[in-house]
């Protein structure tokens, strides 16, 4: 059973830094192309922060504008997403995914 989980949600001020860590298991990581996604509001679609493949090419949403870091490391089975410059936009519910697997999310919440 493959289970991504997620941490290092939390409030911070704007122009502030987060580091979001997505663990998975059940699954050959190092295999595994692997995304973070964020969800502002239930009702509105997820868009896609940034890409890693298996090679580590990284893809990133155009809103990152250079801010947002996405790295692997697969001793550790675990995908982070280092976020910096952090604005109030940025405040949404923030996902991991792989294949078809979602986790359940970390919320961050980014005051002016």
């Amino acid at each position: 059973q493959v289970q991504l989980v997620e941490s290092g949600g939390g409030l911070v001020q704007a122009g502030g830094s987060l580091r979001l860590s997505c663990e998975i298991s059940g699954t050959t990581f190092s295999a595994r192309a692997i995304a973070w996604y964020r969800q502002e509001e239930p009702e509105k679609r997820r868009e896609l922060v940034a890409n890693i493949a298996a090679v580590g090419k990284t893809t990133y949403g155009t809103f990152v504008e250079g801010r947002f870091t996405i790295s692997r490391d697969n001793s550790k089975n675990t995908v982070y997403l280092q976020m910096n410059s952090l604005k109030p936009e940025a405040t949404a519910v923030y996902y991991c995914r792989t294949l078809h697997y979602w986790g359940r999310g970390t919320q961050v919440t980014v005051s002016s």
